[in-house]
């Protein structure tokens, strides 16, 4: 007779095979073949009660205090597995106890997302304030902690984090004397780029981070653009005045569903009746669903990955309208390949910054990120809005026309050697979670 174990997982994995070894040493095969270049084992009986009773949080939590381990294969390869099964899963007759558990979180996605200024401060402090050394393991050289936007194979990260700002920079179309809005600005390489390579009169970055704040101003004042850039531990809803150009860029996931109809109305408060606002944000081309548990708890508490049907009622609301949307597919996986390359790679000065169960939790983080992003329905969508129907060109090829005319620009500052800034502004002695 099958254990409860051997029915969870053989309901989990219906295409592909994995093998699974028990904590008393029983193997079994779950998928459509009778052996696994892939295998698992867990050390312990309690390990996979827990696993049976709240999988989507315990596979996480079990695999970071090492009471799951993958046997044979990598970590990213089961994850990988697991999640282009979801689908099947989703089709085939629900376990009771996981359907009403289920159906508890997404009843309460609403409530767990109440992101008020003090919630939304610790939330980013949480994962964002943990230290420079800990990102500039696997992050590229300006510490974009973005999707990356690959033009062709074969780019590096590097390279295709500067198309990402030349991609979002041709959309809002910048025109000398606009005055730019970057709401999350991060360690500030975005504000940069328009300041110095957009030619943004003023760029005005606002982030909830201390530890982003201390370094973005660093780079303004090493670029000696201090006077055309300025930087605030500030919230949107706190901000004052009004923009030519607005753009946030992995902000939004932060907002909290019961937040989308202010963030927007506060944005369109904050855009000139001619100006034009761009939207980076991680988002999902099915049905909402509740936020994932494990990854609330442990990397972005109070996030959200929306869905465009829950997004379009709140800047309809705020008297923004569409002007462009893009889906960037695959890319975010692509951009997550290689931060989990680079991480594995730095893994001993990763655990040198806090412990082993620090390190397994990064690496499920970014190994089943990469999955999600590769064979679910998790993009990047990028939408333009503005006040007037008319603000923005015609067509798109002014997108590709302002490309070129960045990259010529790019060219030119580089040569004059402004670009190249350090961004170390010394050793920060930040505690990292466990």
């Amino acid at each position: 007779m099958k254990s409860l174990l051997h029915k969870l997982l053989g309901s989990l994995v219906t295409r592909g095979a994995l093998e699974v070894v028990t904590a008393k040493g029983k193997r079994f095969v779950v998928g459509d073949a009778p052996t696994a270049s892939l295998a698992i084992r867990f050390s312990d009986a309690r390990a996979e009660w827990a696993l049976l009773i709240d999988p989507e949080m315990q596979l996480g939590e079990l695999y970071m205090d090492g009471r799951w381990v993958v046997e044979r294969g990598t970590l990213y390869e089961v994850m990988a597995l697991l999640i282009n099964n979801m689908q099947n899963v989703q089709n085939a007759k629900p376990n009771r106890w996981l359907e009403a558990l289920d159906s508890l979180r997404f009843a309460r996605r609403r409530r767990t997302q109440r992101n008020d200024r003090q919630r939304s401060e610790r939330n980013v402090a949480h994962h964002y304030d943990l230290g420079e050394s800990l990102y500039d393991l696997f992050l590229d050289a300006g510490r974009q902690y973005s999707c990356a936007y690959f033009e062709h194979p074969g780019q590096t990260l590097e390279q295709a984090q500067l198309a990402k700002k030349r991609h979002i920079a041709a959309k809002l179309n910048i025109t000398p004397g606009q005055r730019v809005l970057d709401i999350g600005c991060g360690w500030g390489g975005l504000a940069l780029y328009l300041a110095e390579v957009a030619d943004a009169d003023s760029v005005l970055g606002i982030t909830l981070s201390q530890e982003q704040l201390k370094t973005a101003k660093y780079r303004a004042e090493q670029k000696r653009l201090q006077k055309r850039i300025e930087y605030r531990l500030q919230d949107y809803r706190e901000l004052q005045g009004q923009f030519d150009r607005i753009v946030s860029v992995g902000m939004f996931e932060h907002v909290g569903l019961p937040h989308y109809e202010t963030y927007f109305r506060h944005c369109r408060r904050l855009l000139q009746d001619d100006g034009v606002m761009l939207l980076h944000t991680i988002g999902c081309t099915g049905v909402p669903v509740h936020a994932e548990p494990w990854l609330d708890k442990y990397i972005f508490p109070g996030g959200y990955t929306p869905t465009l049907s829950q997004m379009m009622p709140a800047i309809e609301a705020s008297g923004l309208v569409v002007t462009d949307i893009e889906v960037l597919r695959i890319h975010y996986a692509s951009t997550l390949r290689i931060w989990r390359e680079r991480f594995a790679a730095n893994r001993d000065k990763a655990k040198a910054l806090s412990d082993e169960r620090f390190c397994r939790m990064w690496e499920f983080y970014l190994a089943s990120c990469e999955a999600v992003f590769r064979h679910d329905d998790v993009v990047v969508f990028q939408v333009q809005l503005a006040v007037r129907n008319d603000t923005v060109p015609l067509t798109r090829d002014y997108i590709a026309e302002r490309e070129a005319s960045l990259r010529l620009r790019e060219a030119q500052v580089a040569e004059w050697g402004v670009m190249a800034v350090p961004l170390s502004v010394g050793e920060s002695a930040a505690v990292l979670p466990s």
